[in-house]
This record gives structure tokens, sequence and C-alpha cells, in this order.
């Protein structure tokens, strides 16, 4: 197999093949065929892409066999963002009187998934402690069909055991699916640990570039097709302008991933005792509980850390007005650094009692470390951290 910089550039080559270097953008809704039989076949293909652009696009078609080599998966697919690739995938393999298994410690959309969407449909859910992998095994029933698993996780960077749930899911006939968004494949290749379907908010890492929503599944054709025929239901269709912006952020995953990994780690060390600061969580430190564990399944930690202020609510929001580089954003994974306390966003949305049971602390701020110099960002963050001390 190629090195992962070389399949990012050149693994969708054959896909769409014409003598452009960058690829065309296929700004098309439908397309013709040459007659009956051609029609027919293009009507009836899977993840196609030169039937109607809500079927798929070549652009679409670009995307995913990149997407595909990168992670180790048999295909891969696009959708409109990623709470369409996680819908889609849910709605398109459970139904009403299934059981769906999912983390305590997970993204805010994906808990309301969880707590409140399935549960409309009639499909019951239960969310453990993804630290202890037997808490997996405790939750399941007969009717267990699918496991939800982000590692890490969002926003307080815990570590699934992908390995162990992986194995008891496949015991039990069980689907597992893993938001690999935080590490990526650059740093994690889920599938090869044997989770069988991985999907991206490709809005972050993948596109890299903050001007794209878009979501991907990698996985088995067999699943996926699965998927694929709920998406095309639910109109989850990502643009073909945005798909080609896509694809051309992805053709520098590894570099930008390299770069966000080394200001990641840099920032958790230089934080981690300084004074203003309770605690940093970052998979990458030898102090975070489940360090080994990244070790074992993860290359490289990425570029996502939270750290814990000292001072709580004010102390956080406070911290984030001293930085100079880190923009107060709710989004993470571009070239730029973005900051976000999570407790100030679900102000207008959840009670404090609410915000105290997400166990996510009022003093957590989440930082995404972009591909700045890394001395800049470092000196960023202390400046700031000094700065709460006297405040």
């Amino acid at each position: 197999m190629a090195g992962i910089s070389t399949v990012a550039v050149h693994a969708d080559r054959n896909v769409h093949p014409s003598r452009a270097v960058a690829p065309p953008i296929y700004q098309t809704a439908t397309f013709w065929a040459e007659d009956a039989d051609q029609f027919a076949q293009v009507a009836a293909e899977s993840r196609g892409k030169d039937f109607y652009t809500r079927y798929g696009n070549p652009n679409h078609a670009q995307v995913a066999a990149v997407v595909a080599e990168l992670e180790g998966t048999e295909t891969a697919m696009v959708t409109a963002s990623g709470m369409a690739a996680l819908t889609t995938s849910v709605l398109g393999l459970v139904s009403a009187g299934d059981h769906v298994i999912g983390q305590q410690a997970t993204y805010g959309g994906t808990a309301s998934v969880l707590l409140n969407l399935l549960p409309r449909l009639g499909i019951s859910t239960t969310v453990v402690d993804q630290t202890d992998p037997g808490a997996f095994e405790k939750a399941l029933t007969p009717k267990t069909r699918l496991i939800l698993m982000e590692s890490p996780s969002n926003p307080l960077l815990q570590v699934t055991d992908l390995s162990a749930v992986a194995a008891l899911a496949k015991a039990n006939n069980v689907i597992t699916l893993a938001d690999n968004t935080f590490a990526t494949p650059v740093n994690s290749r889920p599938a090869d640990l044997g989770i069988d379907v991985v999907w991206h908010s490709a809005t972050k890492y993948l596109n890299g570039h903050t001007d794209v929503s878009a979501g991907v599944l990698a996985g088995p054709a067999e699943i996926l097709d699965r998927i694929w025929d709920t998406g095309v239901l639910t109109g989850a269709t990502l643009g073909p302008f945005d798909a080609w912006l896509l694809l051309r952020g992805m053709r520098t995953l590894p570099l930008r991933v390299e770069r966000h990994n080394a200001n990641g780690l840099a920032l958790a060390q230089a934080l981690e005792d300084h004074p203003a600061i309770a605690k940093v969580h970052y998979p990458g430190l030898t102090s975070h509980p489940q360090h080994e564990l990244a070790c074992k399944q993860m290359s490289g930690f990425g570029g996502v850390l939270a750290l814990e202020l000292n001072g709580g609510f004010e102390a956080a929001d406070a911290f984030l007005g001293h930085l100079r580089y880190s923009r107060r954003s709710a989004s993470l994974g571009g070239v730029e650094s973005l900051a976000v306390h999570p407790a100030s966003m679900w102000r207008g949305m959840l009670s404090d009692q609410q915000i105290a049971e997400s166990g996510v602390p009022l003093g957590l701020v989440r930082l995404a470390a972009g591909t700045e110099d890394t001395l800049d960002l470092v000196g960023d963050v202390l400046a700031a951290a000094e700065l709460e001390l006297t405040r």
C-alpha cells in the first residue's frame, strides 16, 4: 500500500478520469444516458456517480475513494454534514423495537440522537461509561442492534477501547459505528481494530479549512448500501462544489494533522502544571488515565485538548477573552485555532443543573489547535493563563 500522503493525493485518480490535473466540479443535478439499458443500470447502482446527484455525483465518488483508502475500508460515501452521516446510519440500520448502546461522554448531537430522537421512534437506548469495556457488555440485550462510539470523546477526550467493544459486538451480531472525527485516519483507523463503520464530521479535519459542511461514512459495501438507501430517501445530499472543496482539503490532511498533533501536545504540556489550570484533558499526556490505551490505538493524539480553569465559569469565560490567536467558535479541525467554553454555549439551552449532569465542568474550555507556529500558540495560552491569575 502507498503511504498516507500519496493516498490522499492519488486514491481517486481512476474514479472519474479526465485530463484535468485538478478534478472538475460536476455542478449538475442530473446526467443523461446513451440508451434504456444504460439508464436502467445507472438508476439501480448503489452509491453511483452519474444518474442523479441525490443518488451520487463524480465529486462524491472521488471523495469516497480517498476516504475508503485512508480508513482502510471496502468503500465509503458522503453526506451533507456529520450529523447527516450519523442520523442516516442509525435510521438505515435500526428499526422500532431495536436497542442501541451509546456513550455517556459524546458529542452533543450524538447524545440528542440517543436520548431524544431514537426513543421517539420506538428505539430504546442505553448510554454507558465508555472507559469501561465491561459496561458495554452489561448493556447488551437480545434486541441490541447497534453500538455507537466516539474516541477520543468530545469534549473530555476520553478514550474507548475500540478493539474490545468490536470483539464483543461481533460475538453478539451487533453492528459497531465509531466517530473518528477527533482522531482522523492519520492517527487512528477504527476498521483495523474491528469496527464495522467509521464516520466523520468532514467539516472538521478532513476538510480542514472551515468552509464546508459535510459528513463521510466508511465501511463494508453491504452495510453502506443499507445506509445509502436511507440517505436517498432523506435527501442528505452533499453539493458537488462542497464535495470538491472537501476533496481539495483532504489532499493535505496528513500534512496538517502532523502540525495539529504537535501543537495539541505542546499546548497540553505547557498548561498541565500551570497554577491557573486545575486539569488538562489530552490523551497524549502521561497523566491521562487512558494514555496507555491511546498509545495502543492511536499513532498521534490530535489537536484538541480540554482544560479546566481553577476559577470555574467566570475564569473560563475570561480566559477565552484573553486569547489572541484562538478565536471563540464552536468548531474545530481548521488551520486556524479555535476555542469554546461549553457551559457558556449551553447556557441558553440548558439549566445549570443539566450542565452539571452532563459531566462537563463549568470551568472547562476546549482548545482546538490549528496549524499556526507552535511557539506563538503556546505563548498565547500561557499569557492568557497568567492574566487569569491576576484577574
